[in-house]
C-alpha cells in the first residue's frame, strides 16, 4: 500500500493527513488564524506520529499548489519539495480549488469552488464529480467576479458554490442563479484525507526542482479592464503562472 502525506495550506485553513493507501491514518485540520509557516512542519510530525510511521516511511507527499495565499501556497510546496528530494520519494500537486471539490463526490451538480482574491476578484474554476474521478470542466482562473458570474450562465442553474468566502458573494449569486446550491461552513473546508485519495491517482512531478506554486494571478491592468468591461473578450489576455 502507498503510504502518503497530504497537506494544503493555500488559504486560511492548515490541513494535513496520512494515508496507507485508502486508509485515512491520522487527520488535522486547524480553521484558527495561525501562521502557516510555524505550524505546519510540527503538525506534520505529530501525524506521522500518531499513524506510527517515521518520514521515510512515505512514498509520495501530495500537495495543493494553488491557487490561494502568496505565502500559504510556498509552506505547503517547500515542504513537498524538501520531504520529495531528501526522501527520494514522489512529489503530486494538485490545484486548491480542485481540493475543495473533492467535498462533494455525490453530487450532480456543476461544482464551482471559490476563493476572494479581494478588489471584487476571485480563484474559481468549474469541477464535475465522474465514475473515474474528479473533471476540470472550466480551468482555474482568477477573474472579476461580474465577469465570471456572466461566463457560468451558460449552466444555467444547476451549480453547487462552495467555500469560505461565498458568504461574502451569496447575494449575488442567488440573484443570478436562484437555485444554485452555496455551501460554506465546515463542508467547504478542504480536506487532506481527500487530497491524498486523489493524489494516488495523479502523475507526479517529474522535475521536483523547478516545481512551483500556481499562483495565477492578474496584473493590475487585466484586473481593471475585466471589471469595466465583463461581458467582452479579452483577446490579449494571459494566465500569469
Amino acid at each position: 500500500m502507498m503510504k502518503v502525506l497530504a497537506l494544503d495550506t493555500s488559504n486560511r485553513p492548515l490541513t494535513a493527513a496520512v494515508l496507507d493507501g485508502n486508509q485515512l491514518l491520522a487527520t488535522t485540520t486547524i480553521t484558527t488564524e495561525r501562521k502557516h509557516a510555524a505550524f505546519a512542519l510540527p503538525l506534520v510530525a505529530e501525524l506521522l506520529e500518531r499513524a506510527h510511521l517515521q518520514p521515510t516511511d512515505l512514498d509520495r507527499v501530495v500537495v495543493a499548489n494553488g491557487p490561494g495565499s502568496y505565502t500559504g501556497l510556498r509552506v505547503a510546496v517547500t515542504i513537498g519539495k524538501v520531504l520529495a528530494t531528501t526522501l527520494k520519494i514522489q512529489l503530486v500537486g494538485i490545484s486548491s480549488l480542485a481540493t475543495l471539490a473533492l467535498n462533494f463526490s455525490d453530487t450532480n451538480r456543476l461544482i464551482v469552488p471559490l476563493f476572494d482574491a479581494r478588489n471584487d476578484l476571485v480563484f474559481s474554476g468549474v469541477y464535475q464529480t465522474e465514475p473515474a474521478g474528479l473533471k476540470t470542466v472550466l480551468l482555474d482562473r482568477h477573474v472579476a467576479f461580474s465577469r465570471w458570474i456572466l461566463e457560468l450562465q451558460k449552466f444555467h442553474d444547476n451549480l453547487l458554490f462552495v467555500g469560505q468566502d461565498t458568504l461574502h458573494f451569496v447575494d449575488q449569486i442567488k440573484e443570478s442563479f436562484p437555485t444554485a446550491v452555496v455551501v460554506s461552513g465546515p463542508k467547504a473546508l478542504p480536506q487532506a484525507g481527500e487530497l491524498g485519495l486523489a493524489g494516488q491517482k495523479q502523475a507526479v512531478v517529474t522535475d521536483v526542482d523547478h516545481f512551483v506554486p500556481r499562483y495565477l494571478r492578474l496584473t493590475q491592468a487585466e484586473a481593471d479592464w475585466q471589471r469595466e468591461h465583463p461581458g467582452e473578450e479579452q483577446h490579449n489576455y494571459v494566465e500569469h503562472l
